[in-house]
């Protein structure tokens, strides 16, 4: 008679380590563990979601993507020869400028195929980073709001004059219309528009306006985005040089 295998229960010990294990990480990086993409897949999802947190920490509450993670991120992918594609999506209200700036300008410069998908929202510092990307997609009632930059407090130890204000919006501003079809015209028409958004000035625009604009390439979902994300990869295999 076939003796039968008795499987001795879990202990409660490692399940408990676990849990604290991920209440640390939720305390100290702000993220819980989820499902990760394949090992043998060639394909790297970065996301961009919450507040774009920068030079000052943002309270315990609030979804944050932080840069200091972001940046490590984007050079492993450049370094990684596994990862011959970079897919980039966003659901954000956008940010601390100069680190929204800081993660547009790296993803740009990477000598990888790059798409980008914007659900729910790319607010503010969220569209240079939308743009970034060689393809970018937005789904149908996804919005991005364009306006002008606005700081709060002090920057470098000082508070912050028009004139930097001022530069750092032209610095925006050119990104944006360098990585995109939008010109530059139209972009400020849109960032300094009045009546669109409640008591203050800007544009709210609905995925396919931005496409109409020339902002965004196309209006899209996953699929699409990971399609188009292949098709990149298997050109530049054949020997085409990715340009921005």
């Amino acid at each position: 008679m076939e003796k039968k295998q008795y499987i001795p229960f879990e202990s409660e010990e490692p399940q408990e380590e676990k849990q604290e294990q991920a209440a640390t990480n939720i305390q100290q990086l702000g993220q819980t563990n989820i499902p990760q993409m394949t090992q043998d897949t060639n394909i790297h999802c970065l996301t961009i979601i919450g507040q774009i947190e920068g030079h000052i920490q943002l309270p315990p509450q609030n979804k944050a993507t932080k840069y200091e993670h972001v940046i490590p991120q984007i050079v492993a992918i450049e370094q990684n020869p596994n990862i011959e594609g970079l897919l980039v999506i966003l659901n954000t209200v956008g940010g601390d400028v100069e680190a929204g700036l800081a993660i547009a300008e790296m993803l740009a410069s990477l000598s990888k195929p790059t798409v980008s998908i914007v659900l729910g929202g790319g607010h503010s510092i969220g569209v240079p980073i939308a743009v970034s990307c060689d393809y970018s997609f937005i789904t149908e009632t996804a919005t991005m709001t364009i306006h002008p930059v606005r700081l709060t407090g002090l920057v470098i130890g000082v508070p912050q004059t028009f004139e930097y204000l001022d530069k750092m919006q032209e610095r925006v501003v050119r990104f944006v219309t360098k990585h995109s079809k939008i010109t530059e015209e139209k972009f400020k028409e849109l960032m300094f528009s009045k009546g669109n958004l409640t008591r203050d000035i800007g544009t709210n625009v609905v995925g396919p306006d931005a496409v109409q604009y020339g902002l965004i390439d196309e209006v899209g979902g996953v699929a699409q985005a990971l399609q188009k994300l292949r098709q990149l990869i298997e050109w530049k295999k054949e020997g085409g040089t990715m340009l921005q």
